[in-house]
Parts: C-alpha cells; structure tokens; sequence
C-alpha cells in the first residue's frame, strides 16, 4: 500500500518543477514510510510513496519496463499478479523484480486498456508511456484505493492519492462547489466524482482516464460495473450454494494472504469479520493475530463477541477498550479526510488500525459484507415498505401517506414504533427516492431551514437525490433490493466505507484488505437472488446458513450492533459547550452556507433533549473543522457541471 502523486502536461513538453511535486508526495508520506522515488522527463513528473509489502528489496517505483520507455506508480496491490506475469513470461516480456507492480507496465504494453480486465486487486495507479505520449490512470472495480485528478487551464494534470497533495498546486483553486455541499449535508460525504472543491474530481471506482498528449479532452471511461443488472440464477438445491460460497470466500481470502510481512485481521464481533477469520483457519494459515477494539459502553460493546470468535478459532487476540469520551480525535480527522467527512464511527476505526499497526503491517477486514449480501437494518425496512409500495399506485400514496408524513410528529424520543413519521414519507415516495430519503444525515425539508436563502439560490434547484437518480437512470434491476444494492455499491461504500478505512489505515502505514469486495467474488454474490440473502427480516440469511459450521450460532443470529460512537451522549454532556460554541460560532455563520438562527434552534433542542440532532450537528462540527483549515475558501456562485459521463468499455 502506498501513495501516488503526478504532473502531466498534456499539451505540450514545459518542465514539472521538482520542488512542487516533492512537496506534494511529501503531503502523503503517511501512505509509504519505507522511502520515496520520483520520474522526471519534459512535461512529467511521478511520485510515490513506498509501504513495503511485497519484494521489500526490488520493488521501489516509480518503476519501468525494460527499456525504460513505460513507468508507472502504484498504490496498492495486484492479488493473481503470479498468474499474469507467467502468461507475460511466455509472450516473451523480461521481469527484474519479484513485485506485483511490474506486472502493469508489461500488461500495458501486451494489452493496452484491457489490461485491466486482468487484474484482481485493489489499486489506483498512473502509467505514462513514453513512445505514444500517453497518461493512463485507473482505479479499482470497487473503489478500495482512492484516486484524486484536476485538469489545469494551462492543459496539465495533477492527481494524487488524496486531496492533499493537490491542494498544493498553486493553480488549483479552492472554491466550494454548492453541490458538494448539498450533497454532504444529505450523506455525510461527498459522493463520486465530485469532491468539496469544485476543480478536483474523484476517479470513480472501475474507471479510467486515458489520454495522449495532444488530446483536447479527458474523458472517463468505465471499465466494470456491478452486475446488479437483469435476471438472477434460479434457485439452487439447498446446501449448494451455502457450499459454494464457503469455497469462493476462502479463494478471496487466500489471495490475500500474500506477503512478505506481518499479517493478521480485524476481529469486530461482527459475523463479517468473523467469516473472513474463520476462512484464514479454514484454509490453514498459521498464526493469526486479530485486533478488536470495545467500548465502556454496553450498548456499542461488541469485544464479547470478539473474543469468542477469537477463542473458537485459536488466534492471538489484542483487544482494547475505547473510553465513552474518546473525542479527541476531533480535529484529527479533519487533516485525516481532506475533504468534510461525518461518519463518526470514523474514531473506532483509526483506533483499530493503529492498535493493528502495533503488531501487523497488513489486516484483512470484513469491509463489503453488508453490500454484498443485503446486511444493513435499512434493506429491511426497505423490502417492508416496497411491499406496500408495489401494492398501490404512486398516485394513492402521495395523497394518502403524504398529508400523514407532513402531519405526524417526529418523536426521536419515543419507542421505534411510534416513529411513523420517516415511513410515511417514504411510502409517499417512488422506490429511489424512498430509499434516498430513507439513507440520508437530512431531509430535504431540513436542509432547506438549514441553508441559507443566499445559498440555496447558489444551488439553482439542485437536489442530492440527483445522485441517486443518475447512477439508475436507463437501468433495469431484478428487484428493488437489486435497486439499491447497486446503489449502494456505488455511493456509500466507496464514498463512506472505503473512505474511512482507507484514511485511518494509511494514517497508521497499515494495508487493509477486503475479501469481501474480491471483484469475482460480488460478481458471483450479485448473480444470486435477493431472497436468498434477505429471508423474512432475517439479513444475510445465505452468509449465515453456510457459516454455520465453522462460527458459533451466538455470533451468526445476534442483533446486528454496528461500530457506532454515543454522539447523543458526548453532545449533551462531555461535549456540550464545545458543540454550542462550534454550531453557533462565526465561522459557520459567516461562510454565507447556514441560516444562524436554525444552527442555534438544533443545538438548543438536541441539548434539552426534544430532538435528536446528533448526526447533523457531527456533520456541522466537521464541515467548521474544513473550514478552519481552509480558511480561504470561498463559495463558488455558478451553478457546477453535471456528473462527468463515464464512456462504457465493456465490464460485466
């Protein structure tokens, strides 16, 4: 795992100043602490900074092909790279190290862009090609490294690992697009491509930029999709499939288990966690340590069951305790996340990763399993409503369920069941935009008190449920869990999941790895119908069936938990003033974004306990958190682009 920075000039050969790409991989040398290495030639510069995982002596990049007319940095790994260097082997390309990297530049050179249809692994890399003046840039299938790019006026590139680096560049400016912002405050995250400033982009997850110098536009292109799209398989004998999925995940899991350096895994409790464990015993890895992370707090406390997994299946366990007020890393994560980032379990896991660090430079982790086989509390209550939905026109319910949402209370106080007031609106609402209003920080009738009117003027009607609506638009779906499976896959794992993981890891120098989100492995899983994986209210009931054998029923049949922080309670007792003093503060304020007057309504009704407002004001405490750190960033006034369209190439 490492980091990646560059400078490409795609018009014609100026010279990269040094000192600024230095300064940039430098920005990112948490990512790679064993060492630097740097490209330079008329018109390109490459940088990127080295963890040292596989061929710790020969595999220091940027590195080349044979003649030293192909480079590229890379950050990442590619698992099956064995198998294509031996099939490059025989097409005659020459290899001089033992690393996974120097497969890239040789299967750029034997396949060009398909090349990536090869690959199984989790990466974002840069390769330029000297002979054809051509940049190719491309990340993962899923999104599990991160790939930032800017296009400057002046027709240079500048990309990097994180948005740090390019912040550095001089050229780029730091102007808020409102969009981002709307879309922040309804996710917690800014979803790709967009990023909080309005120059910079995300590559998105299996997609790739491909351009030779010359070239009057940069266009991504995607290369693999989810294939949540069409029929399923028919239903399979019972135990077929519980066995197959046994045999591929402990395929996902041996691939990853290769390494010149310590390895072990995350051990949450969880059964997605667990199942990666209990794979790594199953298949006969030796000694496995797991790390866990608990909580003071019974109700976030998952280590009981951690500790159990870890006993059935005789590992090293390191185990440590989170106290309830562990919100000192507040302003850490605004330098970890660049970008204004809410998910406040967030905390917990840089805590694991840096407990993992301590004794591992590589852990496995059981990221991907909701996704994968329907997990969340939200694909329940999802399937609950659409069976109402499917029963009655649109028609019927937005005059039937629509007065009721308006109308009814919203009782945060109360017992779940009579909190109908989310429901109503949901079922007033068509499938996507029940399931969006279902998964967001905010409504949309929130934000709209919580903007200013300065702002929302800014936005020109733009709504973030627009993300949902153009990751769907002219797909059909099985199902409408397939719906937004695929949605998900697309927005909150990459842009919340991954994130997180990805940041906190890479702070501590640890290479996380998920079996889980082995691209042939979704593929299989997506292939699968729905009610397979959500049987009743009964989440990932395929995944539990077939871990019956080798995890204990206490793990498999509990009432899911998550890695949660107490946000109610910090902000109502150890957090209080800081919360009013933050939300209520100049800075928010004066940014031009809030109405004043509805940030001091929320802290005072969550303080006295009449609203929950814990999710919303966290996001507030890290948007002012951004906003401290770029504090000459100003609120872009004109309306930003569409999504970039992503060119089709094939994928499943």
């Amino acid at each position: 795992m490492c980091g990646i920075s560059g400078i490409v000039d795609l018009r014609f050969e100026r010279p990269v100043e040094e000192r600024l790409l230095r300064a940039m991989n430098g920005s990112i040398s948490h990512r790679g602490p064993d060492g630097d290495g740097f490209h330079f030639e008329p018109g390109v510069g490459l940088g990127h900074r080295r963890l040292a995982i596989i061929d710790l002596e020969g595999g220091k990049q940027p590195l080349y092909n044979e003649d030293h007319t192909v480079v590229v940095t890379f950050n990442g790994e590619i698992f099956n790279f064995m198998e294509i260097e031996a099939e490059l082997l025989k097409r005659g390309h020459t290899f001089r190290t033992r690393s996974d990297t120097e497969v890239i530049v040789h299967a750029w050179e034997e396949w060009g862009v398909e090349c990536l249809k090869r690959f199984n692994g989790m990466f974002a890399f840069a390769v330029w090609d000297r002979r054809s003046k051509t940049l190719f840039i491309a990340r993962d299938r899923l999104g599990v490294k991160p790939l930032y790019y800017a296009e400057l006026a002046d027709g240079r590139i500048v990309f990097g690992s994180e948005l740090k680096a390019l912040m550095l560049h001089p050229q780029i400016e730091r102007r808020i697009d409102p969009q981002a912002v709307e879309e922040y405050f309804a996710f917690g995250y800014v979803p790709d491509p967009k990023t909080i400033f309005r120059t910079v982009k995300k590559l998105e997850p299996g997609a790739y930029l491909c351009v030779r110098r010359g070239d009057a536009k940069i266009t991504p292109v995607r290369y693999w999709d989810v294939p949540l799209v069409g029929e399923r398989k028919p239903q399979a004998p019972r135990g077929q499939w519980e066995a197959e999925l046994r045999e591929r995940l402990q395929e996902a899991v041996r691939k990853r288990l290769v390494s010149d350096v310590p390895l072990g895994a995350f051990l949450s409790g969880g059964i997605d966690s667990s199942a990666v464990v209990a794979m790594m015993r199953e298949i006969g890895a030796g000694k496995i340590l797991t790390c866990s992370i608990g909580f003071k707090e019974p109700r976030y406390d998952e280590s009981r069951y951690a500790r159990l997994v870890a006993d059935a299946k005789q590992t090293e366990h390191k185990a440590e305790v989170v106290e309830a007020s562990d919100y000192e890393l507040l302003n850490k994560l605004v330098d970890l996340y660049d970008e204004p980032y809410a998910d406040s379990s967030a905390i917990p896991t840089y805590r694991v990763c840096q407990l993992a660090r301590r004794h591992v430079t590589v852990a496995l982790s059981g990221d991907g399993g909701d996704e994968d086989f329907i997990g969340y509390r939200r694909y329940k209550l999802f399937a609950m409503e659409e069976q109402v939905r499917s029963r009655l026109p649109l028609s019927v319910r937005r005059a039937v369920f629509g007065p009721l949402g308006r109308l009814y209370p919203k009782l945060d106080w109360a017992p779940r069941v009579f909190r109908g007031k989310t429901t109503f609106q949901a079922l007033a609402r068509n499938s996507v935009e029940a399931y969006f209003h279902g998964v967001t920080l905010t409504s949309e009738e929130m934000r709209a008190q919580l903007f200013a009117p300065s702002f929302q003027r800014d936005l020109q009607g733009y709504g973030a449920r627009e993300v949902f609506h153009g990751h769907v638009r002219d797909k059909s779906f099985a199902d409408p869990l397939a719906l937004v499976q695929y949605l998900d896959y697309k927005t909150y794992l990459p842009g919340d999941i991954l994130t997180k993981v990805d940041r906190a890891s890479m702070a501590h120098s640890l290479e996380v790895r998920t079996p889980f989100l082995d691209y042939e492995f979704v593929e299989w899983v997506a292939s699968l119908p729905s009610d397979v994986k959500l049987r009743g209210a009964e989440g990932k009931h395929l995944l539990k069936r077939a871990l019956e054998p080798v995890l204990p029923r206490e793990v498999l049949y509990r009432t899911k938990m998550g890695f949660a922080v107490p946000l109610d309670m910090w902000f109502r007792g150890s957090l209080r003033n800081h919360l009013a003093d933050t939300v209520r503060g100049s800075r928010l304020a004066d940014s031009g974004i809030f109405d004043p007057a509805m940030l001091s309504r929320m802290v005072a009704d969550h303080q006295s306990g009449r609203r929950d407002y814990s999710a919303v004001l966290w996001s507030l405490l890290m948007f002012d958190g951004f906003l401290r750190k770029h504090r000459d960033a100003p609120v872009f006034s004109e309306p930003s682009d569409a999504r970039p369209r992503l060119l089709a190439s094939g994928g499943a």
